[in-house]
């Protein structure tokens, strides 16, 4: 996607609405979008942002442009656990007393995170062993280990919250329960004005990962799905997603994205048909990734997991609707034409 949107800056949505993108260093994605809704009592944000050296600094900036100040900030309605939406709404509450919400099913992965006590991606390790991805699994826990990790940073929220209209005085605004990125997404709806704010359940340009979060996975992309189909008939929805540009059509993206798994399912299903019984990431090493196409020798390590445990989330699918079968020898699961799965071990 183009990099303009991800430029600092305060920019108008609606009145008394404004997108602030918070620089994300070192990741692809560039920016998270956190969004100001001006109310009654101060001010509003949809996303926290990740908590970094600068964040405040850049917020502080943002919203000076509008003549407003950090310490207006009352309520952060978070959409989903992720550390660039969770972490920096944490510090502004210590800053400034502001409450923050999160999902109510985002509480399992926040209380693994406290036992974990770590960057490491505990569970996309299981999903990459179960795929046969020792190597990439080993690289992964490395890079977890090395990254610098702060228990504060995942205080619990002062609210948890469930499917139905927000407590902000003089805004209308719904949550929506939108499982799949994880477990506890939700997204927020402006039915007056039109305007969804959609985290990264739907995004502009690119698919969101699956299941990428602490706990068990529960077939995450068959909710993901689920979640999607609540929204392809919201056309004339505008998009105000957590990354990329603003401004698409909500049912139209939920469309196209319903049709991309429909053809990754398809391609999983070819794939294997090739190649007979075979691994998780051996599937994976036999696809393209990225709207480039570009192989998984291509990837970095982080995006060569998140491609084995997505290419794992398929599989599983695939195998529940019967269309695919499962083996697991020793913890390794070996996937063919056929139905069912079954469990073999060596002694």
């Amino acid at each position: 996607m183009s990099a303009e949107w991800a430029e600092p800056g305060c920019y108008p949505i609606a009145e008394g609405i404004h997108r602030i993108p918070l620089q994300m260093p070192q990741d692809g994605l560039r920016a998270v979008n956190v969004y100001v809704l001006e109310t009654d009592a101060g001010l509003v944000l949809i996303d926290g942002g990740w908590h970094r050296p600068d964040t405040y600094r850049e917020l502080s900036d943002a919203l000076a442009r509008i003549g407003r100040s950090a310490a207006e900030i009352h309520d952060v309605f978070v959409t989903h656990i992720h550390r660039d939406h969770y972490t920096f709404a944490i510090e502004l509450r210590r800053r400034h007393g502001c409450r923050v919400h999160l999902g109510a099913d985002e509480a399992g992965g926040l209380n693994a995170i406290h036992q974990l006590n770590s960057n490491i991606p505990d569970s996309s390790l299981r999903e990459l062993r179960r795929a046969g991805a020792d190597d990439i699994a080993q690289r992964a826990h490395t890079a977890g280990t090395a990254e610098p990790f702060d228990r504060d940073d995942w205080e619990q929220p002062d609210h948890w919250l469930r499917p139905g209209a927000l407590a902000i005085t003089g805004l209308d605004l719904h949550a929506v329960a939108t499982p799949g990125h994880t477990k506890g997404h939700m997204i927020f709806q402006d039915r007056d004005r039109g305007l969804i704010f959609t985290g990264d359940h739907v995004l502009p340009t690119i698919t969101p990962s699956i299941g990428f979060e602490l706990g068990p996975w529960e077939l995450p992309l068959d909710n993901f799905l689920r979640s999607l189909d609540l929204l392809q008939h919201d056309d004339g929805q505008k998009m105000l997603p957590a990354h990329g540009p603003t401004g698409g059509d909500v049912g139209q993206r939920a469309r196209e994205l319903l049709a991309h798994h429909d053809r990754r399912f398809e391609q999983i299903r070819t794939v294997v048909g090739d190649l007979g019984p075979c691994t998780g990431v051996a599937v994976a090493r036999a696809l393209t990734w990225t709207r480039r196409d570009r192989a998984f020798s291509a990837l970095d390590d982080f995006n060569q997991m998140v491609a084995t445990c997505e290419t794992m989330a398929h599989l599983d699918v695939l195998v529940a609707r019967n269309v695919l079968s499962a083996k697991d020898a020793d913890g390794v699961e070996h996937f063919e034409q056929g139905h069912g799965r079954v469990w073999e071990h060596s002694i």
